[in-house]
Formats: structure tokens, C-alpha cells, sequence
């Protein structure tokens, strides 16, 4: 399978040509990243630091996306419309974990899946998934407890709550109709906590790649269910992983839910 990744030369896209490099059924045809990149013109292999690979980090799109089967996405959000409305042109599958797109690139994603494959999470580990999962049944398994996640990412992360945080939330409102009102932390006099809460709290420090956890409070017991993620290799796989069940499918928009449902 013929790969390219956009937002190459950051963290995320090093990690997967490390991984494609280790694996026999798959190979990198194009490398994009903006065209402020320093590391323009580069192999990506060597930036990865797995040798060359013949391929040259660009800020040409149309031309990395020749031959290539899948585009798997980990760039920003303002550059996500530009790659998604490239790859519609060349009739190429997406996998995305881009994270913070507005209504209008989720609309586009909808648009997109008419004509090809899109599979767009924001956050690419299996493991979260069943998470997902697990949310929606604990919460609405125990309806009269309340419910409050807490996030843990390093102190370079850029946004909060993640991507992932604010999918959960969205789970479990939509498990349990009463919970209509996501509280991004408290300060001050706030008063008695309401029913209809659903606390949201981020922390932020050190090298902490990626902590959820979901507390579900009784008045006799509390549960509580984590996912710690322990290396970046976990987003890159579940993105390979989900570049192999994507490719040559049918158009249309995919989730990482169905790679459970398949396995």
C-alpha cells in the first residue's frame, strides 16, 4: 500500500515513516509539511532516522499524492481543508487525526465522503475507542452518579481540553439525556454542583503523552476508568492500521468503530 503523509515532518508523521519502515506491505510515495519547513528538500527517511527513503519532504501536494493509495493527515487544522480538498481531486482515501477542525471542515468532511474514503479521529488509538465505548455504557448504566472526566497531556500541547476529552463528553451526553451542562473546570463561589453537570478538567505538564479518565461519583462508591497512552507509536499504528482498512474501500465516512467491529 502506497502511503502519504501530510504533516510529515512534525512529531506524529516521524513516528509513522519510522513504522512504514519497518513494515513489508507498506511504502511512502510523498512527504508534504507547509512551506515554512526548515527540513524542505530532505529525505524523509533520514528525518525520521531510518535512512533514506527516497523521498523528499515537499510543500507540493498534488505532486505527493501521485500513486499514493491513502494520505494520512497529522498536521493543523488550518492547513487540514487545503489536504482534504487535494486528496478529493486525486481520488485518494484520507485517514485524519488532526484535532480542533471547525464546523466547516466537518461539513467538508461530509462533502468529501461522497467521492472517497475518510476516516477522520481525533484520536487514533484502538484502545480509546474502547474507551468510547465504555463510557457510554458506564454512564448510563449508573444513571444517579455524576460524571467528570480529567485529561493529562504535556505542557507543549497547544489546546485544551483535547480532542479526545471533548469526544468523550459527547458520548456520554449522549448516553444520559440529563447531562447538559460541560463545566471546563471551576474557580471561585461556584455553589452546589448541579445534576446536570459534566465536569471537564485538563492538566498539563511534563511528557505525559495522553491520560483520560472518566469518573462516574455515587453516594456509596465512585468508579473510575482510565487510558494512558505510553508511546506515540500507539497514534501511529492505530493511523496504519486504519490506512490498511481504508484503502480501496468504498466512498464514504469511516470511523475507528468499524475497525473494532471488523476485528
Amino acid at each position: 500500500m502506497k502511503l502519504t503523509l501530510y504533516g510529515a515532518g512534525g512529531r506524529m508523521g516521524l513516528v509513522i515513516a519510522q513504522l512504514v519502515a519497518q513494515a513489508e506491505d507498506l511504502a511512502i510515495v510523498g512527504a508534504v509539511d507547509a512551506p515554512s519547513h526548515p527540513s524542505l528538500g530532505r529525505d524523509i527517511g533520514e528525518l525520521a532516522g531510518v535512512g533514506p527513503l527516497g523521498v523528499e519532504l515537499s510543500a507540493d501536494l498534488g505532486s505527493a499524492l501521485l500513486g499514493a493509495d491513502v494520505v494520512i493527515d497529522f498536521s493543523v487544522a488550518a492547513a487540514f481543508d487545503g489536504m482534504l480538498r487535494g486528496a478529493m481531486k486525486a481520488g485518494v482515501a484520507v485517514v485524519s487525526g488532526t484535532t480542533m477542525l471547525s464546523e466547516d471542515s466537518q461539513a467538508l468532511i461530509a462533502r468529501a465522503a461522497e467521492s472517497i474514503a475518510v476516516l477522520w479521529a481525533p484520536n487514533m488509538s484502538l484502545g480509546v475507542q474502547v474507551l468510547a465505548r465504555l463510557v457510554e455504557q458506564a454512564v448510563k448504566a449508573l444513571p444517579g452518579y455524576d460524571v467528570e472526566f480529567c485529561e493529562t497531556h504535556h505542557g507543549r500541547k497547544i489546546d485544551a481540553p483535547s480532542g479526545t476529552a471533548a469526544m468523550l463528553v459527547e458520548r456520554a451526553m449522549a448516553a444520559r439525556e440529563d447531562l447538559t451542562d460541560p463545566v471546563h473546570g471551576r474557580q471561585g463561589h461556584t455553589g452546589q454542583r448541579r445534576p446536570a453537570e459534566l465536569g471537564v478538567h485538563a492538566l498539563r505538564g511534563g511528557s505525559v503523552i495522553g491520560d483520560h479518565t472518566l469518573h462516574l461519583l455515587g453516594q456509596f462508591d465512585r468508579l473510575e476508568i482510565t487510558h494512558r497512552a505510553v508511546s506515540r507509536d500507539l497514534f501511529a499504528e492505530g493511523a496504519l492500521r486504519a490506512a490498511r482498512f481504508l484503502a480501496h474501500r468504498s466512498p464514504g465516512r469511516y470511523a475507528l468503530a468499524d475497525l473494532l467491529d471488523a476485528s
